[in-house]
């Protein structure tokens, strides 16, 4: 390849590991805040320390992502300037303000109170701790919030007008309330939500495999399965609706994602291709006749668009590669049905035999599922961006237009660099949660200063009134 197409390649791919590797906990975060205030509300409300314990433990896993999310998101704001300048220059004055907003509302805000959320269930008053948990779990939601906004926009601009090359706001109403905005926020506050409560639920079950037959254990199984069960059919819905906006807005997303080349009525939903770009056609397909026109016009007769719209007159292709969006939007959906399935079947032995006496298989299953929420989320990004290209901000900024002329030998140094990095990271991260829930599970459990030891239930942590 040319120089410049080195570049271009090894910066995309830099980017992509650095955004893969920071967003998997804000996945977390988002929705564990919420668990977190939902644990310590019902403490106050019932006075029962499993509740306390369950907190004491969870907001363990929370600082340690909370951490690994704001270093990890410090390089992706480096990026913007050594890799992607053309972004800031030509979309800064929009981008620039909707990041400080997150800055000033969320980021301020967790900041505050995150020390004593941590730090002062023993030292302040409980409604105090109460208050610090909320504020915390809001400002986290609230940086979702400027993010997805932000992303959205990139997808659906408007609200704006281009001068010289160099977009600005006329109306930042609309830029922040962009049409994908609802959908794209829903879906990942949903996700979040998933990706939690199949953590706590794996997490519960693997010390419930352990022995481990604390109430408190027992109570966080039951809260992550109802969770999950009852997010998912949640989440379905939502990514209907959110698919129907990008039909509206980036059809040439959806061509990809459903593997459709020709235009025309009574698609087919592919569940299984091999998508051959240059024949334009896909191998070894296994379709469900009318299944993509049913879901996206909601009947057989509907008229999908297609690959084959989106080729310019000199040839040149302005779609997405198909493979990568094609494959990707499956395994997120496949996820998603895996999750659906043992959510709801974990439901039933709920019901049946109870958190303390469910099967070993099935707590198995929910062991390994733990990180599952991040293969779907991933596999939801991947499809989402690189279903944008060529484009970096549709119809406004292409990608090839963004890149910097940093050579790709300082590019690939950089890179490999990352990956070494977060390899490391993400491995020691995953080793070090089950390490906490095993200190847990025999009375071990690690407690930052300020707090009580938590590994016993029968302990007294603290009186809900005082």
């Amino acid at each position: 390849m040319e120089p410049a197409k080195d570049s271009l390649l090894l910066s995309r791919i830099q980017f992509v590991a650095n955004v893969s590797f920071h967003i998997l906990f804000p996945t977390i975060t988002i929705a564990l805040g919420l668990v977190l205030l939902f644990f310590k509300l019902r403490f106050n409300a019932t006075g029962e320390q499993k509740w306390m314990v369950a907190y004491l433990f969870w907001v363990k896993i929370f600082a340690l992502s909370f951490a690994m999310g704001v270093v990890s998101g410090i390089t992706i704001s480096f990026q913007f300037g050594t890799n992607w300048p053309g972004f800031i220059e030509t979309v800064g004055n929009v981008a620039g303000p909707l990041l400080a907003y997150e800055i000033m509302t969320a980021f301020f805000l967790e900041a505050v109170f995150l020390g004593i959320m941590l730090f002062g269930a023993s030292c302040v008053k409980s409604w105090v701790h109460t208050t610090a948990t909320f504020l915390v779990a809001f400002g986290t939601t609230m940086s979702t919030f400027w993010i997805i906004v932000l992303n959205s926009w990139m997808h659906t601009p408007q609200g704006y007008e281009l001068i010289d090359g160099v977009v600005f706001a006329t109306d930042w109403w609309a830029i922040i309330f962009n049409p994908s905005m609802p959908y794209r926020f829903v879906h990942m506050l949903l996700a979040s939500g998933l990706t939690v409560a199949f953590l706590i639920a794996g997490i519960s079950a693997l010390r419930l495999l352990w022995g481990d037959q604390a109430e408190n254990v027992k109570s966080t199984l039951r809260v992550g399965i109802v969770l999950a069960a009852g997010l998912i059919p949640l989440q379905i819905l939502a990514g209907d609706f959110h698919d129907l906006n990008t039909l509206e807005h980036q059809p040439a997303k959806i061509a990809a994602m459903e593997g459709n080349w020709e235009t025309g009525p009574n698609i087919p939903l592919v569940l299984f291709a091999i998508p051959d770009e240059e024949a334009r056609e896909n191998k070894f397909e296994i379709a469900i006749p009318n299944g993509a026109s049913l879901i996206l016009k909601h009947k057989p007769s509907g008229v999908i668009p297609s690959l084959n719209d989106f080729i310019a007159e000199d040839g040149t292709k302005m779609h997405p590669r198909v493979a990568p969006v094609f494959f990707s939007f499956r395994i997120m959906v496949g996820t998603g049905m895996a999750m659906l399935a043992l959510s709801w079947f974990g439901l039933f032995l709920l019901r049946r035999y109870g958190a303390g006496q469910m099967p070993r298989l099935p707590l198995y299953a929910f062991a390994a599922m733990s990180f599952s929420g991040w293969i779907a989320t991933l596999a939801g990004w991947y499809t989402t961006e690189i279903g944008r290209q060529p484009w970096l901000v549709h119809g406004v900024l292409s990608t090839k237009d963004a890149v910097s002329d940093v050579p790709a030998g300082m590019v690939l140094g950089t890179l490999i660099g990352y990956l070494v990095v977060y390899a490391a990271l993400i491995f020691a991260y995953m080793a070090v949660i089950p390490y906490l829930a095993r200190k847990a599970t025999h009375g071990e459990e690690l407690s930052p200063r300020g707090y009580p030891r938590s590994g016993e239930a029968e302990v007294t942590l603290m009186q809900p009134g005082e």
